[in-house]
């Protein structure tokens, strides 16, 4: 098996929201899933997304993985500043909120399992560290701590401190390597399994 050590910025992309309206969608519209030949429309509005984040991710981003609602992709040192950075994760957010209402304008079906589309939004962990990018089984890999903390970080407190809007939560690793002002976000901490905290700073991306 061929490993490399690597070193740079994880981004995680995320559509909140999501679990809860695919399982509302299909609770709504039980019979209509069964009998049909052809996947819910609630499947192509996800994959649509995330194909939407993708392509405002990539290149500057390289796609590490596709996680159900989620999208992991890494930037090794030195392809990116900050700039690229806040600028990535701004096209990203304005390229969901177009792919979501492109949807919206085909989707016929107003209950409101449905309706609850529109309260889909999207958030970002971006975190800076070390990972091995390991081949497994024909596939590539990142491990490592670095890669388990941006994952844990998914499950944040960032709602009780800026409320339900989309946002970017960065840890200190990430807005240092990258020379990020923080002096516009709000500080935190993200504490796991009674490890040290971890210093956060979150930028709210759109009024809610």
């Amino acid at each position: 098996m061929s490993a490399t050590r690597r070193q740079g910025v994880l981004l995680l992309a995320d559509i909140s929201g999501y679990t809860g309206f695919l399982q509302d969608a299909a609770e709504a519209h039980r019979a209509l899933i069964i009998d049909s030949p052809e996947p819910p429309y609630a499947y192509s509005v996800l994959s649509s997304t995330l194909s939407a984040i993708v392509e405002a991710l990539v290149p500057t981003f390289e796609l590490a993985k596709l996680e159900g609602d989620a999208v992991f992709a890494v930037a090794d040192d030195g392809s990116l500043d900050g700039d690229r950075m806040l600028a990535a994760l701004r096209d990203c957010y304005a390229a969901f909120r177009a792919r979501l209402a492109e949807a919206g304008k085909t989707w016929t079906c107003t209950c409101n399992a449905c309706t609850a589309m529109y309260d889909l939004d999207l958030k970002f962990i971006v975190h800076h560290g070390g990972f091995v990018s390991q081949s497994i089984a024909g596939h590539t890999e990142l491990l490592g701590p670095d890669v388990n903390l941006a994952h844990r970080l998914l499950k944040n407190h960032a709602v009780e401190q800026v409320g339900r809007v989309p946002y970017a939560l960065f840890t200190d690793d990430a807005t240092q390597a990258l020379a990020i002002a923080t002096d516009a976000m709000t500080d935190g901490a993200e504490a796991y399994d009674g490890n040290a905290p971890v210093p956060v700073h979150i930028l709210v991306l759109a009024a809610a």
